[in-house]
């Protein structure tokens, strides 16, 4: 396999890796505390829904990974107790 065939299969699966990745990766995102819902603008529009249990649910599309991490920094800066994160597919 020549050099030129090895950069075409992973620069194929890169480009394709990042077209799949700004389609759309929805996250789940569990803390322990009540967020209402004026906390939305500051976790970049994600849905926030308390839960019985005094818990939160931020739920939302991420456009990728340092994005997601930004949500993570702010629930630390927060003083929040991250419980769970769920990448999923829409």
């Amino acid at each position: 396999m020549t050099c030129y065939a090895i950069f075409s299969k992973y620069a194929r699966l890169f480009t394709t890796d990042m077209y799949e990745e700004k389609k759309g990766t929805y996250y789940h995102i569990k803390v322990k505390g009540v967020l209402d819902s004026k906390w939305a603008d500051w976790f970049n529009g994600l849905s926030i829904t308390p839960v019985e249990t005094g818990e939160t649910l931020l739920t939302g599309p991420v456009d990728d990974q340092a994005a997601l991490h930004g949500v993570l920094a702010k629930i630390r800066d927060l003083g929040l107790t991250l419980l769970s994160v769920e990448m999923f597919e829409r």
